[in-house]
C-alpha cells in the first residue's frame, strides 16, 4: 500500500535521530564518514538517501536496516514522480511472461 505523501527520510533523521542523539549534523557526519554537505543535503531532503549511505546509517544506529532506509527513499521518490502528470503513451504489448509479474 502507498503512503499518501511519505515524508523524506531525511527529515526522519532531522527530526527524530539527531535531537535524540543531541548532535550536530556536523557530529553526525564525522561519525558516518561523510562530509557535512553531504549529510546536510540529506537531512534538509536535497538529496535522497544512497545505497552507501543507508549502509552507513544501519552501522551507525541501532535502528531501521539498510533496506528499511532504501525503501523509505523508494516510496517518496516515487509518489514525488507520480505527482507530476505523465503526458498519454502508447501502451506496448508485452510478452503474456511479464504481465504475470504481480
Amino acid at each position: 500500500m502507498t503512503m499518501f505523501n511519505p515524508p523524506h527520510p531525511g527529515s526522519i533523521l532531522k527530526e527524530d535521530v539527531l535531537p535524540e542523539l543531541g548532535i550536530s549534523i556536523t557530529e553526525a557526519a564525522i561519525q558516518l564518514g561523510v562530509s557535512r554537505i553531504t549529510l546536510s543535503r540529506v537531512v534538509n531532503g536535497r538529496a535522497g538517501i544512497s545505497a552507501d549511505m543507508a549502509i552507513r546509517l544501519e552501522a551507525w544506529m541501532n535502528g531501521p536496516t539498510a533496506e528499511t532506509w532504501v525503501r523509505m527513499q523508494a516510496e517518496y521518490d516515487l509518489w514525488q514522480a507520480r505527482q507530476n502528470r505523465v503526458p498519454p503513451l502508447h501502451r506496448l504489448k508485452y510478452p503474456t511472461r511479464l504481465n504475470n509479474t504481480q
